[in-house]
């Protein structure tokens, strides 16, 4: 009886059905951890105030904490004042808790969140803003440096970043050639250059000129300078809607904007384009050498050992570690290939290089040849799903091989091509190590692509949500205030990888209708 229930495979298939399970378990898990960490992230919460025995109070927002030690961690802000963004206090030395609606809670470019109460508004020495009308008139005076803060942004990105490329154009056009015009022209672009930076040191001096006074629960009083400050928000006094609307908001500057703090604070969409891009250039160069290979070992290659051999070979590739792909694209791509064209088309910005240092164009070369073993394998693996008959047919009816693999079989082909696309997605879009010495960085001053000639900078380096997560994760001086964008950044890399393999799903499922629909 035992030994029948036995042969039958039902155990097996309870055993398999529960391992699968258990993953889908774990996953889902992993899943809501990362998106209960991160999303709370952007929720402004309530500023508390805490009175000791010790006659000292200390505000800040309940962060965590751990009854079995009876203490409690607040995230009180004012770095520049305490010297710490977190502090542990013990609950038995709490004697009184309360809520006060006036406490602000300012989000600043440099050093962190300040939390305290608005004593006044100051223009130098004088007062622009105290009594009933002081959170309007601060609010106003933030929306104004706000103003002043896009026109410098865009001066220092838009004309002022186009004289600077002009004029180290110009000075390279000095090494190979002492024709006057050039001078000239390279004088006229200075004036130029000095005409608009004293027209944006003009807007930060007027953005930089109004403060804020602001008193910290125990008694300290600081001046901020508008100009730092992000947004500010009163948490204490925000309706249910109030908050929802700052936590879109927030969730917006994190996708929207770029980072601050050491990549601790602020958005991440350096790393978001940086990513995109990536994906895009690996993609376009693996996925049509991994088809052709596969191609040539189905359709055309003589089936005999070197053949098994390639097909060993490109197996034991796909279990390489990815580290030593870097290796070779930093020895092949960046000292090889990007050192020779150095040496032949930009020999006059030598020995600083232009393409013989790492930049997206080798990093996602790098990644294309980690990829392309599973692009050739699952490219094969759909090459050999169409059957014999339809093959034999189209040559009957007097197509050649050619015109068959075009039209019969690459079509045919084509939901399982779309698969492996997919698992090439996936598989690069996650990878960190090789990208880490091929042209990934932790800051990247100007994306690959902008508005200037040629548009298209394939010699940049740039930033990766991967390398993004790493580098705040690991590196980051202030461990607690970095903890919540390791999991927003983490949810928004997952967001990223299944939106992206999702689209290849749907274009495949259209695909095999629409052949669905021929065959009939």
């Amino acid at each position: 009886m035992r030994s029948g229930f036995l042969r039958s495979g039902e155990p097996f298939i309870w055993l398999t059905g529960g391992a699968l399970a258990a993953c889908l378990v774990m996953i889902a898990g992993l899943v809501i951890v990362v998106a209960t960490n991160a999303l709370g992230f952007f929720w402004p919460r309530d500023l508390v105030t805490y009175a000791l025995k010790d006659g000292s109070h200390v505000m800040g927002q309940r962060w965590s904490e751990e009854p079995e030690k009876g203490r409690i961690q607040l995230k009180v802000g004012n770095r520049d004042v305490y010297g710490a963004d977190f502090r542990w206090i013990e609950i038995g030395d709490v004697t009184k808790t309360f809520v006060v609606p006036a406490a602000v809670a300012f989000e600043r470019r440099e050093w962190g969140d300040y939390y305290g109460f608005v004593e006044g508004v100051y223009l130098g020495d004088e007062v622009v803003g105290q009594g009933a009308d002081l959170w309007d008139t601060l609010n106003r005076e933030i929306g104004k440096a706000h103003e002043l803060h896009d026109r410098i942004r865009s001066l220092e990105t838009g004309e002022l970043e186009r004289l600077d490329q002009r004029i180290q154009a110009l000075k390279l056009s000095q090494r190979t050639s002492s024709d006057p015009a050039i001078e000239s022209e390279l004088q006229e672009t200075w004036d130029k250059y000095g005409t608009l930076s004293n027209t944006a040191l003009r807007l930060r001096e007027e953005m930089e000129r109004v403060e804020v006074a602001v008193k910290t629960a125990d008694g300290r009083e600081t001046r901020i300078r508008v100009a730092d400050i992000v947004r500010a928000i009163q948490p204490n006094g925000l309706s249910t809607s109030g908050k929802s609307w700052v936590y879109l908001s927030k969730v917006w500057g994190f996708v929207a904007h770029e980072p601050r703090e050491s990549n601790t604070e602020g958005g991440v969409f350096p790393a978001i384009f940086g990513t995109v891009m990536m994906v895009f250039l690996m993609s376009l160069a693996a996925v049509p050498f991994g088809i052709l290979a596969a191609l040539y070992l189905r359709e055309y290659a003589k089936q005999g050992p070197l053949v098994r051999a390639i097909r060993i070979a490109v197996n034991n590739l796909a279990g390489v570690p990815s580290i030593v792909f870097g290796m070779f694209g930093l020895g092949f791509f960046v000292y090889g290939v990007g050192g020779t064209i150095d040496q032949l088309f930009y020999p006059e910005k030598l020995p600083a290089p232009t393409y013989g240092t790492g930049g997206i164009l080798w990093a996602s070369l790098t990644l294309a040849l980690l990829t392309v073993p599973v692009m050739i394998v699952s490219a094969e693996e759909a090459l050999a799903s169409v059957t014999r008959e339809v093959r034999e047919g189209s040559l009957a009816l007097g197509a050649t091989k050619f015109q068959t693999i075009l039209r019969v079989v690459l079509p045919g082909a084509l939901p399982g091509i779309l698969t492996g696309i997919i698992l090439v997605i996936a598989r690069g879009a996650g990878e960190v190590a090789p990208l880490m010495i091929t042209g990934v960085v932790k800051l990247a001053p100007s994306l690959p692509l902008d508005a200037a000639f040629p548009f298209l900078h394939l010699e940049r380096k740039f930033m990766h949500l991967g390398f993004h997560i790493y580098d705040v994760g690991f590196q980051s001086p202030n461990v607690d205030a970095a903890r919540p964008m390791v999991y927003t950044t983490t949810l928004l890399l997952m967001v990223m990888v299944l939106a992206l393999n999702l689209a290849a799903i749907v274009f495949r499922s259209r695909v095999r209708k629409r052949l669905t629909g021929l065959a009939v």
